[in-house]
């Protein structure tokens, strides 16, 4: 199984944590970028997507946990930037724990399941 937004095999792990409030990889992977880039739309970019679009998730999670999870800077002649605040950093390492325990606990399975299938090595 490999790692994060890249994943081809594996479990992709998406918590729903009331109804319309949910965090998976694709929000965690845009927090991800955030934090190595400084930059929605620099994040946004690296993953295809639109400035809109990025700016759009970062707007729900911020409103659905309540408090920001991405600090913005305003722009000028350096440009603006964007960091996780001290709940996004909290919020994206207990989803990562979460994804590691569970992919983990499944590694077995998920071994067996694939050994069912024609063509895959025995």
């Amino acid at each position: 199984m490999t790692r994060h937004a890249n994943r081809t095999t594996g479990a992709r792990l998406r918590i729903v944590l009331r109804p319309d409030v949910a965090l998976g990889p694709g929000k965690a992977a845009l927090l991800d970028s955030i934090q190595e880039t400084g930059s929605i739309a620099a994040a946004g970019r690296r993953m295809k997507m639109s400035y809109k679009r990025a700016w759009s998730l970062i707007e729900t999670l911020n409103r659905d946990f309540g408090t920001p999870l991405v600090a913005t800077s305003k722009g000028g002649k350096s440009f603006g930037g964007a960091t996780l605040t001290e709940t996004g950093s909290r919020v994206l390492a207990l989803y990562r724990s979460m994804e590691r325990r569970t992919q983990e606990s499944i590694q077995e399975d998920f071994h067996a399941l694939q050994r069912l299938l024609p063509d895959i090595p025995k």
